[in-house]
């Protein structure tokens, strides 16, 4: 209850941050439900509407094929989203528990995990992802791999830097007093204390993680069609915007950066909501 009347307050207080997570229930809802929400089958053609503007039977308008371009992007909803969620949970998870051992345990540990992170990091993060899903093929579980795999190092950075600054701290020596093993003081004290900074980072990384798909299905790389996704949405309508049918590149464009705009805009709400030192 006490963690429901925090969370309460620290929207009440911020409207922008309660507006980003309206935003992310909004997207939640769609990836839920999307298939009962879309008025048409996001794959059904009807070449006899193909290219029509926004209209009231095809709010956002059809595609070359004639599919309702508003079908489509709510139901991509649940492919974009999971794609994000599941590579950014990846990421954190790995990365969080290297970052942490490293940065409290030290020694090797910490050379081994350093020098890895740094490999990764010496690529271009994009280029690397169109290199493993290139090798490994298009498919959705290589994307959510490949999107874990380059937004991994942030997570890991941030935990050693933490974990090195605060495995000296009073409560890591107080818990180290009363009996606790090193595993529970990493798990129990240490990632606690440094989860609000996470958090915004999870923010944040789940809009880089969105990016980085529609990105990969721009070029080619990602999802293939039919199968109905922003950036191949995007990459579809992009060569009729110069014969004048903006819609069909416009609307999924305007959807994926609402939800990047959303997921950057809820960090700081986030870390609010988690960080102890807040709720006093």
């Amino acid at each position: 209850m006490n963690t429901l009347r925090h969370a309460r307050y620290v929207l009440g207080e911020n409207p922008v941050t309660a507006l980003a997570f309206a935003g992310f229930f909004v997207l939640v809802l769609c990836a839920v439900f999307g298939p009962a929400l879309a008025p048409y089958d996001p794959l059904a053609s009807d070449t006899a509407q193909a290219l029509t503007g926004p209209s009231a039977a095809h709010w956002f308008g059809t595609d070359q094929l004639g599919r309702d371009i508003f079908s489509r992007i709510v139901v991509a909803a649940r492919l974009d989203l999971g794609i994000a969620v599941f590579s950014v949970a990846l990421a954190f998870g790995v990365g969080a528990l290297l970052g942490l051992a490293a940065g409290y345990y030290g020694g090797w540990i910490d050379r081994v995990v350093g020098r890895s992170v740094d490999t990764i990091m010496a690529f271009p993060l994009f280029v690397l992802a169109m290199g493993i899903v290139a090798a490994l093929g298009n498919s959705v579980a290589n994307i959510v791999f490949a999107t874990a795999i380059i937004n991994l190092p942030i997570y890991a950075r941030l935990a050693r830097a933490e974990a090195n600054v605060r495995r000296h701290a009073g409560f890591v020596e107080a818990a180290r007093l009363c009996g606790n093993s090193e595993a529970r003081i990493v798990l129990a004290q240490l990632l606690p204390n440094i989860m609000p900074l996470m958090m915004v980072q999870v923010s944040l990384t789940l809009g880089y993680a969105i990016l980085n798909a529609a990105g990969l299905s721009f070029i080619g790389l990602g999802v293939r069609p039919p199968t109905p996704e922003w950036g191949i949405m995007v990459a579809e309508g992009a060569s009729f915007i110069v014969s004048g049918e903006w819609w069909v590149a416009f609307f999924p464009g305007i959807v994926l950066m609402a939800a990047v705009f959303c997921f950057n805009l809820m960090g700081d709400g986030l870390r609010d909501m988690v960080d102890p030192r807040r709720r006093t």
